[in-house]
């Protein structure tokens, strides 16, 4: 296939969708104004994927490996897509969870070339031109941030840029979103972290964080302004404070297509692996007791997901939400708090359920009473407090579980509420696990075993590729339970109930596939996309799946 480009010499050279480095033949080379700006050796993309993962591998530290990549990333994107597709579990950690994090910390200190946009809250009145450059024009899916949370790792202000970039570096490699249809944005409204506004290295706009009427504002003129350029496009929403997450989704999720990852792809990845873990129990999902740790957005939204598929497979709402005890700072969460946020409330119990518990502190129902008088069948964390599953609370669970599900599953590794080595050794292997970072091996029946990752990467990729294959208009929740249960029909457990939940990271592009089809199927189902049959969507997802390779150039005339 030949590619007819508009830029020629060191133009050509540094537009990093276009570049071939070395690459380039000597045909293309005279054509394009290129010899002597290029060492004479023509390589192929085998070679220079060879040459650049040997320099990635000499990197000593996970940080500049990171910085590595993302340096070539902004150089020659096919090669960066090419070497991450050939070593997917190993680079994944890298561009994504957790390295990223220390990526997002460092933002200011490892800035090289701008990629994305940058929309601060004094460029408001501005957001129209900014979004109006020719180069956006293919944009097809967007991943926006303020920053305010990232990961476990809190306000990181600017430096949260590098959440959608990661992202959507996810969305090309493991679903075939082509590269140049990906657009990051992040919303600048200041920082909360004062420390951030005295380093000489940060990059942000140097003012308090923009809070209540103001933020609304801001935030409905940036969907106004995409809704107006892009009105086709997938947005999707990424590490929002607790606050404004829910408020955001609920405000414009039948304004466009978009989602919230924290809230609607965590609880996805999930109630995927939840299915594919009661399955090789020989359990049901309707009679499993659920302790969640962590009553933020997405510990809410994880266990609302949970109750869906308990619902779908028979109980009542009220029976379904009495399964699930969420704990937030304050304890167990109960009908009677007066500091309870919206979506909090249907998951509060109520205090007729607990009154009769028996608690070590009057008036406070903690996270260890909870379990003691629940004997909860499945242990989820998501609430940043590193080794909050201790010991004690960990070996009273297993006393009354055959086999106790348990998913710490805040990142990065730092933030992980514990290891999977010491839940299985408090466990006596008898736990099942699955854990928000990558860890390494444990030892499983006196065998090295997998640790699952319970990624968003397993979802959000495919789920998107979904909806942009099939022209939906619009991401509901019956998709994402959609995807939840293509997932678990990937689960080595239907072959073999002693496996893994997950299949490994350097299968993503095919579960991608699978997970678009099961999401695009629904779209057309509930007429959110055009009418087509199933052989068709398949097509449809198919040619939008981009591998990466070099074109042959001809220069336009």
């Amino acid at each position: 296939m030949t590619l007819d480009v508009n830029l020629t010499d060191y133009a050509l050279l540094t537009n990093p969708l276009l570049n071939k480095g070395m690459a380039f033949t000597d045909e293309e080379r005279t054509e394009l104004n290129l010899h002597g700006l290029l060492p004479p050796l023509v390589a192929s993309i085998e070679d220079q994927a060879f040459r650049s993962y040997t320099a990635f591998k000499s990197k000593t530290t996970d940080l500049e490996k990171y910085i590595y990549l993302r340096d070539l990333q902004d150089s020659n994107e096919t090669l960066f897509y090419y070497v991450v597709i050939k070593h997917l579990e190993e680079i994944i950690p890298i561009i994504y969870t957790p390295v990223v994090g220390e990526g997002c910390i460092r933002f200011g200190k490892i800035y090289r070339r701008p990629r994305g946009i940058f929309i601060s809250y004094p460029n408001r009145e501005r957001i129209d031109q900014i979004l109006s450059n020719p180069r956006f024009d293919k944009t097809e899916v967007i991943v926006v941030s303020d920053g305010e949370r990232i990961l476990g790792l809190g306000d990181q202000g600017a430096g949260g840029m590098g959440i959608p970039i990661g992202k959507l570096a996810l969305y090309s490699a493991c679903a075939g979103i082509h590269p140049a249809t990906t657009l990051p944005i992040l919303l600048d409204t200041g920082t909360g972290d004062p420390e951030h506004i005295k380093d000489p290295f940060y990059i942000g706009w140097r003012h308090e964080r923009i809070r209540g009427k103001e933020y609304e504002a801001f935030i409905d003129l940036f969907v106004t302004a995409v809704k107006k350029r892009f009105p086709r496009v997938l947005l999707q929403w990424e590490d929002f404070a607790q606050c404004n997450a829910s408020p955001i989704l609920e405000r414009y999720k039948d304004q466009l297509c978009t989602f919230n990852d924290d809230i609607q792809g965590t609880a996805t990845v999930a109630v995927g692996t939840l299915l594919a873990a009661v399955h090789s129990c020989g359990a049901s999902l309707r009679d499993q007791r659920v302790v969640v740790v962590g009553g933020g957005s997405a510990g809410c939204g994880i266990s609302r997901m949970i109750a869906q598929a308990m619902i779908a497979e028979g109980l009542s709402p009220e029976e379904a939400f009495q399964r699930f005890f969420i704990i937030d700072r304050a304890g167990l969460l109960t009908q009677d708090m007066q500091s309870l946020l919206p979506f909090q409330k249907p998951l509060a119990q109520s205090k007729q359920l607990v009154e009769n518990w028996e608690c070590e502190k009057k008036g406070i129902i903690s996270f260890k009473d909870v379990v003691k008088n629940v004997h909860p069948t499945l242990l989820i964390g998501v609430s940043g407090q590193p080794g909050i599953f201790t010991e004690e609370i960990v070996k009273e669970m297993a006393k009354h579980v055959e086999k106790p599900l348990i998913f710490p599953l805040s990142n990065p590794t730092s933030r992980v509420e514990a290891t999977p080595s010491d839940l299985m050794k408090w466990t006596c292997g008898k736990a099942v696990i699955g854990t928000g970072s990558p860890f390494s091996e444990v030892l499983k029946g006196g065998k090295p075993f997998r640790v699952d990752q319970i990624n968003n990467a397993y979802i959000f990729p495919g789920l998107g590729l979904g909806v942009i294959a099939s022209g939906a208009t619009r991401v509901t929740d019956k998709m994402f339970m959609a995807a939840a249960e293509a997932l678990s029909r990937c689960s080595p457990t239907k072959k073999d109930p002693q496996a893994n939940l997950l299949p490994p990271l350097d299968t993503i592009r095919e579960i991608s596939f699978q997970i678009a089809k099961a999401v695009a199927k629904e779209a057309v189902d509930s007429k959110l996309a055009p009418s087509c049959s199933l052989e068709e969507l398949e097509k449809k997802i198919r040619a939008k799946m981009w591998t990466p390779a070099y074109l042959r150039y001809r220069k336009r005339l």
